[in-house]
Formats: structure tokens, sequence, C-alpha cells
């Protein structure tokens, strides 16, 4: 029947760390081995019933994967890792048993058969990785202890330029506010019971048609607070046309497959039809769903406007409502002169809606949007992170940069085993941990840039399966995503800004859920640690480390650089087989269909920059490039000749990697916010002031008048002679003067 059954005397009760509150505590970490996945525990508070994971349903993710099908994902990187892994193994029992020959002749043949016997265990288990001498490190427990909390002066509130709604009312429901049936039947098939505080505060501000920017924090339901006022628009008020009227636009290609999967199941009872247009995805298939002018459109900024040039019958000046999800991060310098040449393009007469858990107050980036008269509804702090989240920080010393990898390792072989999100700041790094966490006998995988659609779209369907414990993520990954069940964040270095952390910590305690953020703190990163004790509403704890746990898992890491290694060089080599054959089959295409045809069929879409500026502007924002963050040429040239020489980087200098591309988007930031404001509109001159008393104007004779009209209906008159009535009224003139005009003319 599917009750959850009684705790029998012989089962294992899992502990509930959270519910201690004492100053000093400690946590003893899992021991090794396979673990039980029982039923989950009710972690939802009692106020706090709405769950936005039921919204995000399969068929979005399915839908995206279908057409990514005939593509095949480019390298397998778990079977490279079990490849070195096994043939590591190999080598290890190879030399243990010459070592027990050598030492002891009678016993190796009962050598022999433990040695058989340990070939037919199981790999998943994890008592095979590690010998009975470590069996120390899994058995030292880590400290926890409360960080202190100083009290900051508040700062004056800047001037704003909009409406305030952050109050709401509690009391309101969904039937209260005046929704059509159909959306009704909908929130009730999505189990929806009580709206949340940002959908209380949005959904009749919405309806009123008024600009939007909205604050709230993570996982509090904010995407059906900006659909479910536009669906109702778009109920009571049917197209006459088949025309996009509603455009939604978000950073990221995975965060667009989810909003368009919740605003698919809130319409499934209406006829309002949607779009999805994001990058990775087959464009002629968008296009062929685009030319039937849905009513929804949810697109990322690339592809969009790759869109709007290259498919004719597409524009967006029947626009009625934009929104920006995570528009904070629509409007920093990433998306500037992609989302200027959106809004260009967009209608001027609609409603603007602005939504994210970290929004800007500052003026000049909300009116680059052209709000109108537009409401502020945060019901949150912009630097105000999930309710139910624990935050912990592990401090590393200044000359202990390098650990960072082995407390990683350490943390989640000891204590975090399962459902974790560990953020990097690279993609170099976050494929460095997957292949380095493989080796270790962990179940990982990775979500970054460099990876294809179908291996992110495949990463991110085998964490959600719970296939795959640990899913190792850049930024990418960070925003709007809502994955059910993350346990832990670990933050390999601290991020960016405190906004990007709030993003990144988001990821864990979602709907009223209990979750924890564990972040790595060095000491260039100390003063954001700061910033976040003063802001955190909970106590924010310090979780220390044994030494020699530390240094036991640097060894370890150490002996595996070679393994490493060797799982590079094989994905290499298969890199470079791939390239050869993509070669081969593209001459052959050629020498098969002709010069012409292939010619005909290479085109390239177009876009609003040209190549030589698209080049400049990644030049210029390029944070790939770490070591530009080093100041002065001469330090910089040093620094790309020293770690050129070099094979392999150094812990230090992997970490000093991370740590350099996080400070030189803070110096970035920084000398934008002080450069000069520019002026944005002039004040007209005014006219000098005229004389006091009215002025006579002198009145021209008609000899002037004709000689100073320099207008084109003159000197069209002069060059054809007079008309017909000028001679006719002159000749009159003349006559009542008693004279002849012919005669008096001179000519």
């Amino acid at each position: 029947l599917g009750l959850v059954g009684t705790i029998a005397e012989g089962d294992v009760v899992p502990v509930d760390s959270e519910s201690g509150d004492s100053e000093d505590e400690e946590e003893l970490p899992r021991a090794p081995g396979p673990r039980r996945r029982g039923p989950s525990r009710g972690d939802f508070s009692l106020d706090f019933v709405f769950g936005e994971a039921e919204a995000g349903g399969e068929d979005a993710w399915t839908t995206a994967l279908r057409q990514l099908r005939g593509k095949k994902a480019a390298t397998t990187l778990d079977e490279k890792i079990e490849k070195v892994r096994q043939k590591r193994k190999l080598q290890e029992r190879e030399a243990k048993q010459a070592k027990v020959k050598d030492e002891d002749g009678e016993a190796e043949d009962d050598q022999s058969k433990k040695e058989c016997e340990d070939c037919s265990r199981d790999e998943e288990d994890v008592e095979s990785e590690y010998s009975l001498d470590d069996e120390s490190i899994f058995t030292k427990a880590d400290k926890v202890k409360v960080k202190e909390k100083k009290r900051s002066k508040k700062g004056e509130e800047a001037e704003r330029f909009f409406e305030d709604a952050s109050q709401y009312d509690d009391n309101l429901s969904f039937q209260d506010m005046n929704l059509s049936r159909p959306l009704l039947k909908a929130i009730t098939a999505l189990g929806f019971k009580q709206p949340t505080p940002i959908q209380k505060a949005c959904i009749p501000v919405g309806l009123l048609g008024k600009d939007i920017c909205a604050c709230a924090a993570t996982g509090t339901g904010k995407t059906a607070a900006f659909i479910l006022p536009v669906l109702e628009r778009l109920i009571y008020k049917p197209r006459q046309a088949p025309i996009t009227r509603v455009l939604v636009l978000v950073p990221t290609r995975e965060l667009g497959i989810q909003v368009h999967s919740v605003t698919k199941q809130l319409a499934q009872f209406s006829s309002v039809t949607t779009c999805l247009a994001v990058g990775g995805l087959d464009v002629k298939t968008q296009e062929a769903a685009l030319r039937s002018g849905p009513d929804i459109l949810i697109a990322t900024p690339g592809r969009l406007i790759d869109h709007l040039h290259n498919c004719p019958s597409f524009h967006l000046s029947s626009v009625e409502v934009l929104i920006l999800d995570e528009a904070d991060r629509m409007l920093d310098e990433y998306f500037e002169e992609q989302m200027k040449e959106i809004i260009r393009l967009c209608s001027h007469h609609r409603q603007t809606m602005l939504f994210s858990a970290t929004m800007t107050e500052e003026v000049k980036d909300l009116a680059s949007v052209s709000l109108k008269n537009p409401v502020r509804i945060f019901v949150n702090s912009n630097t105000d992170v999930a309710p139910f989240l624990r935050q912990e920080f592990i401090r590393i010393r200044p000359n202990r940069e390098g650990d960072r990898e082995a407390i990683v390792t350490a943390l989640l072989t000891r204590t975090f085993q399962d459902h974790v999100m560990l953020f990097t700041q690279t993609k170099k790094q976050a494929h460095r941990m997957h292949i380095l966490l493989g080796l270790m006998g962990l179940r990982v995988g990775e979500l970054h840039g460099n990876l294809s659609q179908t291996q992110r779209l495949e990463s991110l369907r085998r964490f959600k399966d719970e296939q795959i414990d640990i899913l190792v993520a850049t930024d990418v990954a960070a925003r709007g995503l809502d994955i059910e069940g993350v346990k832990t964040v670990i933050n390999f270095t601290m991020p960016n800004t405190i906004k990007h952390y709030v993003h990144r910590v988001g990821r864990t305690a979602r709907a009223g859920k209990a979750g924890r953020s564990v972040s790595l703190v060095g000491e260039e990163e100390r003063k954001m640690l700061k910033e976040i004790v003063k802001t955190a509403k909970t106590a924010v704890k310090a979780r220390i480390l044994p030494q020699d746990v530390i240094l036991k898992f640097r060894e370890k890491i150490e002996n595996l650089e070679k393994d490493i290694y060797a799982v590079l060089c094989l994905e290499r080599e298969e890199r470079e087989m791939q390239q050869s054959e993509a070669q081969i089959n593209k001459a052959k295409k050629q020498l098969e269909t002709g010069n012409k045809e292939t010619g005909s069929e290479s085109l390239e879409r177009s876009w609003f920059q040209t190549r030589e500026e698209r080049k400049k502007e990644k030049l210029a924002k390029a944070l790939q490039e770490f070591d530009l963050a080093l100041r002065g040429k001469k330090k910089r040239k040093k620094f790309v000749q020293d770690t050129q020489k070099k094979a392999q980087m150094t812990p230090e200098e992997r970490s000093q990697f991370e740590i350099l591309k996080s400070q030189m988007y803070a110096e970035r930031l920084a000398k934008r916010n002080r450069r000069a404001k520019r002026a944005r509109a002039l004040p007209e001159e005014e006219p000098a002031a005229a004389p006091a008393g009215p002025k006579k104007k002198k009145k021209l004779s008609v000899f002037d008048e004709e000689l100073t009209n320099t207008s084109r209906k003159a000197l069209k008159q002069y060059r054809a002679g007079p008309s017909f009535e000028d001679r006719k009224r002159l000749g009159i003139a003349q006559r009542r003067k008693g004279g002849n005009f012919k005669s008096k003319s001179r000519y």
C-alpha cells in the first residue's frame, strides 16, 4: 500500500546532526561501505507545504534528449576511469603477489586463492579501495564550531524610482486570486496547496498589468509567480492571429528547459501554446515551431537573436509581456550587447517583469529595460539564503592552499557521500575533480560549458535519477535549477560575489526542506566570509578537519596523479581520432555531392555583430585566461612562461588558478562601478528672455517679400514665369489705373 514500515531492532536509525545547537559539536564520519537507501525524511516545515519540484516533470527533459538522440556523446569518461582503475589494481595485485612470493614461498598457493576471491568481489564495495591502515582516517571526527557574528551599522538605502508593494495578504489563496478554471485545475493537478509569499505578492500585481521588479529566496516558487498571471492574461484575451505575445528570457539552457516544463504543465488544460528556443537543441525544429506563432516563447538570448536574424517570419513586435528570469544575470556585462539588441526589437508598449533571488536595485540597470512605473516586491533581501540552510565554512591556512583537493575528497569520502553538488570556478578543475573522485571509487558526473548538450542533459538526468551521487559543476548549474533531494553543496573556492554564493547554495534547502552548504575559505576570501556571517539569520558554523586526515588524502591524490594523466591521454587520443574521422567524412561528402551543393548548404547564419566585434568583446570579458589578473606585463609574461615549462601544475598553482579568476572578476566589477556615470539626458537650453513690451513687426513690401522668399515654391514660380491667375490679376490692376498691361510692360 506504499506505507512506511516501522523500525525494527536491527535497523540503523539515521542520526540528524542538524538538530544540534551546541557551540562545539563533533560529527562522526560515515564508515565506508555499501549504503542503504531508506525512505526520505520529512524535512518540510508545518507552515510550508508548497513543493516546486512536483512542477518540473520529466517530459521536457525527455523531449530535449529525444532531439539529441542522433548525437552520440563525445567521450565516455567513466569507462576510461574504470579502465585505468582496473589497470592500477592489476599492477598492485601483481606487486603484492611478487612480494609475498619472495618472503614466503610456502604461502604462495594460499595467497593466490585469496587474491582470486578478492577479484570476484563487487567493484562498488568501498572496502577494496582502502586498507586496514586507512581505517583511522574514517573514525576521526570533524569539529564544528559556531562562527561569532559581528553587528554592523545599516547603510542608508539607495533612492528608488519604483513603488513598493512588498506587503501582501497572508491569508490569500489561489481561489481568492480570481484565476480561471483551467489554471485552478492545473494548480490542483500539480499539488500546489497554498501560494508561497512571492506568489501572494506578485500574482495580484501581475494581473493588473504593472511592471514588476521582484526578489525572493531560492526555491520559493518564482516560476509560478510570473507564469500564472501571464497565462490568465492569455486565457482572458485570446489571440486573433498566430503571434508570439509573451517572451521569457533565461540565462542557461537547463533553466530554460525547466521553465518550459513548468509552463506546459500549468497550461495543460488551456489552449495556450508554448515554444522552447535554447542553444544546443535542433535549430530546424525550433524554426518550424516559431513559424506557427506560439503564445509563449522561452529562450536564451543567443539563440533568440539567431532566430530573429535568420528566420524571416519571426519577430518580436507583437510581444505584450517581457519576463527576465534571473534578471540580475541577464542585465550584467556578459549579456549587455545581446539584451540591447533584443529590447530594441521588442514592442515598446509591453509589460516587463524582472525576477531573481539577488535582484539589483541600481536604477541604471533597471532603466535599461525601460520599466514604466515599476512595482518593487522584495519578499527577501538580496543576500538572504534559504531559511532552512545550514552554512559551514572550512578555513584554509595561507601556506596550505594545496590542501583543497584533499579536503574536498575527505568530505565526499567520509561525511557527505550522496546527493552532493560540488561547485568549482573553472571547467578544467571540474573535469579534474570528476576524474580524481572517479578513481577514488565514487559515482561522479560533471556539468559545465565544455560538454555537449547531450552530455549536459545526461549528467542532470543521471543525478536526478540517483545513478550518480556527486555532480561536479561550474556556475552554469548555479542558477534556477530545481533538483529534488540535493542535501549538500560544497564550494571548492568561494565564488566571485555574494550573489553568486547565494545562488550556489540555493541548490539545496529548496521548498521548505533542510540542506547544508560547506565552503572552503582561504585568506584572500575571508572578506566575503565576514559579509556572509553578518547577513546570516541563523548560526554559521566552522568545520575543522583533523590534519592527519588531510595529509593522508593528499598522499593518496599524489599517488593517483599518474592515473589522472593516463585518463587525460586516453581522452586526447579519442578527440584526435574523432577530428580525423570528421575531416574524412567531410571530404567524402564533398566528393559525392560536389563542391557547389556543399557550398550552398553550408551558408553561415547571420548575427547582429561582425566577427571582429565578437572577438573584441570576448577578449575584453574573457575569464578563462586567469593570468590576466596578474598586474603588470612583466609578471604576466613570467607567469605564462613558468606554467608553459611545467608539464603539470602543483595543487597550490591549481588553487591559485581558481582564486585569481574570482579576483579578476571582482576587480573588473569594482572598476566598472567606479567609472563615471554617463549622462542619459541633457536639459534643454532655455531661450534668452525677450525684452519687456510687445515688439511691432515691420511689414515687408511686395518687392522685399518676393526678393527674400527663397522657398522651393517661389523658386519654381520664378523659373516658370507668372501663372495665368497672376497675369489676369495684374491686368485687372493695370486697367483700374487706366493703363494697358502690354503697353506698360517693359518686356
